[in-house]
Parts: C-alpha cells; structure tokens; sequence
C-alpha cells in the first residue's frame, strides 16, 4: 500500500468512527431502526432515495468535507460529540448558496476570488478559519494577498414574542459571552427568544421550537422581519429574525431554557410603551432587541387591528 492510499484509509476510518457507522449498519438490521422506518410495503411510506439525496446529500457532503478537516487534530470520540454543530455550519453554507438579490451591490462571485490557505487555528465548540486570499478590487484589478480570520457560526433563528390582544412582549435574559468578553460590567442582556437552526430545519421551525424551549411560548402565527448578515468583517452568523404571535399571561417573569443545553434564562413580559423605553434608554442594546421593536413599532397598528 502506497503512502497516499494509506492517508486515504486512514481519512475513511476516521469518518466512520465519528460517524459510528458500524453502530448504524448493527442498528439497521435491529429492531430501534424498525420502529424509525417505516413498514416494508406500507402505501406511500417507502424510503425514497431521492427525497433523502434532494434534502441532506449537500448537506452531508459538506459535513465530511469538515470533519475530514480535524483528522489527525482532534480525537473522534471528541468530535463526534461536537457533530450537531458540524451538521449545522453545513447547513449554513447550503443555505448561502442562495445569496440575498444584487441590484445596487456587485454580483461579482465567490468564483472571482482567489484562496491560497485556509487552516483552523481554533476548533472548539465553534470554529475559526485563517484564509489568505486576493480578491477582485472595484477598479478592474485584484487586491493584494491578504489574511483574514473568521468566527464560524450557524444560522439562527430570532423571534420577539407579541401579544397584540394585550399590548405586551416576551423577552429573555441571559449571561452572555460577548459582553463578558468585552469587560462589560453587566454580561446579562435583554433579548428575544434565539436559537440555532439544526440541519435539515427550516428558520420557522427553529423560531417556534425556540419558544417553546426558551419560554413555553406557543406561537400562532410568525412575521418576518428581516434576514440578514449580524457582524460580516468577522462572523459567518446569519440572523432570521421574525416576531411571533401569541397569547402572554399575566406574569411579568418566568424561568426558561434547557438544562440539557445549560440554559439559565429568566423571561420578563413588558407592555408596548415599556418595551419601547428599552430603546429610549439604551437597555436595549443588542441588534435584534432594536431591530424588532423598531419594526413592531412600525407595524404595530396593522397588527393589533387584525387581531
């Protein structure tokens, strides 16, 4: 065996411990996957190969391509229990792939741009990349060489809960890392519910699951606000930010979030002109917190009459 065929089976037999897909070919043949699949022959509940390929085959390749990634800088074992935010980021670039319209902006391509390195000098929970690169400059020409790093995140989905019957909305509290970061002398924010979106779930399905999850908050119907880009010099973070319609009770804080995710969240329901103090005297000072109580102040009257 060549040294290259070496690497190569060395490469596969590391996916396949991530993976564990021994576990997976003992589980098939076993009853857990006989109760997951659907009966042999049953009307209209055939595993349908295509249906699979047309919603997870980009979604799985580009999962592989990171793992192979941490081959031989990280241990499977402690991979494999980080694999939820591999599917994740995978799926953020499946959906960026669908970029927002150009109509002012250029729509020079990803295509255009020259990569020479990428490497990962930080994989924990989440990842960063060092690149360096040229890319096309607005005069016709082409940048120098320059590195850049970025924070990989995932999508996420952000929903600010209104009750248009009762005038008032949800928000969470939270210790935060980014304001702990910065020396800020209080790392707990006010914010709407937030969550990342798994692989193979839509930014609604987050957004509902969020509520539920974070605040036991069921949603009627959503509204969306914007779709966009949070800190794009440094971050991959792409925000869905949606204002969710529903019933609030009376009680103005709550107890919410996963422990299984290590969530300590309090919940507090404020009244419209309370909500909107926040912005007055600048407690509201993350993004999505201003952005969404900008726009229900705008959109506020249609909702409430339609209610």
């Amino acid at each position: 065996m060549t040294r290259a065929d070496k690497e190569a089976w060395d490469r596969i037999a590391y996916l396949a411990e991530v993976l564990e897909w021994r576990i997976v070919a003992r589980s098939i043949a076993g009853r857990d996957v006989q109760a997951i699949l659907p009966a042999e022959g049953s009307a209209g509940t055939e595993w349908d190969v295509s249906d699979w390929a047309a919603r997870w085959a980009d979604i799985a390749a580009e999962a592989i391509e990171e793992i192979l990634e941490h081959h031989a800088r990280m241990e499977a074992r402690e991979l494999r229990g980080r694999l939820a935010m591999v599917y994740s980021r995978a799926a953020a670039r499946v959906a960026a792939r669908q970029p927002a319209p150009a109509e002012v902006r250029t729509d020079t391509g990803i295509d255009r741009v020259e990569q020479f390195k990428c490497e990962i000098p930080h994989a924990g929970f989440f990842l960063t990349r060092a690149y360096e690169l040229r890319h096309p400059n607005f005069d016709g020409g082409m940048s120098p060489r320059v590195q850049r790093e970025v924070f990989v995140a995932t999508d996420a989905a952000i929903v600010l809960p209104y009750d248009p019957v009762r005038d008032r909305v949800l928000l969470v509290e939270q210790f935060r890392m980014g304001p702990y970061g910065r020396g800020d002398t209080r790392p707990w924010m006010l914010e709407p519910v937030a969550g990342r979106i798994d692989a193979g779930e839509d930014p609604a399905e987050t957004a509902r699951r969020e509520c539920v999850e974070e605040a036991g908050v069921t949603l009627h119907a959503l509204e969306h606000i914007s779709s966009h880009y949070c800190t794009p010099g440094c971050s991959t973070e792409y925000f869905h930010l949606y204002l969710g319609l529903c019933d609030l009770p009376e009680t103005t804080k709550g107890q919410g979030g996963l422990d299984s995710e290590n969530e300590d969240i309090r919940t507090h329901i404020l009244g419209f002109e309370a909500a909107m103090h926040l912005l007055e005297s600048g407690e509201a000072d993350n993004g999505p917190l201003v952005l969404s109580l900008l726009w229900l102040q705008r959109e506020r009257a249609r909702l409430r009459a339609s209610a």
